[in-house]
């Protein structure tokens, strides 16, 4: 019987460079099992390590380029 779940390995570590977000939310939107919004819609990290996949959409869309594969 195999795991299906993913591995550390098997995931993408994202970061965000808080100077540069302007809080538009959309990695919240991409990303919502690994980040929450604060009061004031700012990313906060409930999880950094994604499916590689999200993680890049999640960059890619990312309108300040805050977002960042670590």
């Amino acid at each position: 019987m195999s795991d299906t779940r993913a591995v550390e390995s098997d995931l993408a570590r994202i970061g965000v460079d808080r100077v540069l977000c302007t809080g538009h939310g959309i990695c919240a939107r991409t990303l919502p099992e690994a980040i929450v919004l604060d009061e004031w819609g700012y990313p906060i990290l409930a999880a950094d390590a994604v499916r590689p996949a999200d993680a890049k959409l999640a960059v890619k869309l990312c309108p300040a380029r805050a977002l960042f594969l670590r």
